[in-house]
């Protein structure tokens, strides 16, 4: 494989850290240089909802690789220097800093961003959760006693509404869909989760908009906004319904957006996520790896934008073989798992809301099942409820319709 002299990788996490071990491994020598925002060693982010917010873990057991590990690498790490441009063509990344890197490739690997609810930055006591210092914050917020609302329905709602559970806290969830994870997963998948969850105490609120955020103020002379509370602390969440959940924290759940504002002006193409082909190249020595890349699926003949650990490490393996030289399309059976109480479920392809579901294997009464997901005729997902062997024998039957990747060997 022909390797360029220096890859720069924006992003240091899973996707971005993935790709530059990748290219070591498949015999890239030249410089590596991994740009990062946050000032912490690389870490894994599945545990931030779990162990490490119930405090089973500590913040280095969730790093991904060790510092010794990482010197290994030989890549020089610039930690704590967010990237604020791009030029493409020229491929230069300019820094926070004010420092101009130039390289013969870039990898973007800058992930997601959080959508906030209005108001929630000047209000003390509300939390989004996509980083460490967010995990260790909320957290800290978390102590006995502690009356939590949970903002969002989706996979990470119901993770932290799990959690927080778990370690004995009031805890109410409010989300748009009918179900819980119902985008994700479908009606009835999410309405056996939803009754796991209210089995287990937490208080739903689903089917119902937020309305605002109340709060008091903290300090004497701080003005507070009378619709979000903006300038105090906050002490409830009022839904559409005119109801109002009094909340001790809040932690906002909502979905998130790719990373791309930076990019403004780069020359890349900028819709959902970065724009790539098949090859997850978005242009010529420029590619797209993890949350922020939205690329060419040639087995579907349409475009997917995939966030879950799984397809941060697989694709940084095509990613990284693609700028070596190969050339690979990027044809995977998407993968997720979520974790809540006792119950493990994984999802293979793309199970969705629309699909016809029968189940495979095991009874749903006894909280052990398989499931097959159809649309058209077609098997389109699987999925498995504490069935983990059976699901990745049902998933063979995706095998044909996705065409995935085959493995990677070094060179």
């Amino acid at each position: 494989m022909t390797s360029p002299g220096h890859v720069l990788i924006v992003g240091a996490s899973a996707a971005g850290l993935s790709t530059a071990e990748a290219l070591r491994r498949l015999g890239h020598e030249g410089r590596l240089t991994l740009v990062d925002a946050e000032p912490h060693l690389p870490y894994d982010r599945p545990p931030l909802s779990k162990q490490v917010l119930a405090g089973v873990w500590e913040p280095a057991r969730a790093q991904l690789r060790t510092a010794v590990q990482l010197d290994a690498l030989a890549a020089e790490f610039v930690r704590g220097e967010p990237a604020v441009a791009l030029d493409a063509a020229e491929r230069t990344v300019t820094t926070a800093a004010g420092r101009v890197l130039r390289a013969d490739a870039v990898v973007v690997a800058t992930g997601l961003t959080p959508y906030r609810l209005p108001g929630q930055d000047g209000l003390t006591g509300v939390h989004v959760l996509r980083g460490l210092d967010d995990a260790l914050a909320l957290r800290a917020r978390l102590t006995p006693g502690t009356r939590l609302v949970v903002v969002g329905e989706g996979v990470l709602g119901a993770e932290l509404a799990a959690t927080a559970r778990a370690m004995g806290l009031e805890v109410t969830l409010v989300g748009m869909g009918q179900t819980l994870l119902r985008e994700q997963l479908g009606d009835m998948v999410g309405g056996l989760l939803s009754r796991a969850h209210s089995e287990r105490g937490v208080r739903l609120r689903l089917g119902v908009a937020v309305s605002e955020l109340t709060g008091t103020r903290d300090q004497p002379g701080v003005a507070v906004d009378e619709l979000t509370g903006a300038g105090g602390r906050v002490t409830g969440v009022r839904l559409a319904t005119g109801e109002l959940l009094p909340a001790d924290a809040v932690v906002v759940a909502i979905g998130s957006r790719p990373s791309t504002g930076w990019l403004t002006g780069s020359g890349l193409t900028l819709g959902d996520g970065v724009e790539c082909d098949a090859r997850c190249r978005a242009a010529e020595g420029v590619y797209a790896v993890g949350d922020v890349a939205s690329f060419e699926h040639a087995g579907l003949g349409r475009r997917l934008r995939l966030e879950n650990r799984t397809n941060a490490t697989e694709q940084a393996q095509v990613v990284a073989a693609n700028l070596l030289g190969a050339d690979r399309p990027y044809t995977p059976i998407p993968y997720f798992w979520t974790d809540q109480y006792d119950i493990k479920i994984q999802a293979h392809g793309l199970p969705s809301p629309a699909a016809e579901v029968t189940i495979a294997e095991g009874d749903p009464e006894q909280h052990r099942f398989a499931a097959v997901y159809r649309e058209g005729g077609q098997v389109t997902g699987v999925l498995g409820w504490n069935m983990p062997k059976q699901a990745r024998l049902l998933r063979q039957r995706l095998l044909g319709t996705w065409q995935p990747t085959p493995p990677l060997t070094p060179a």
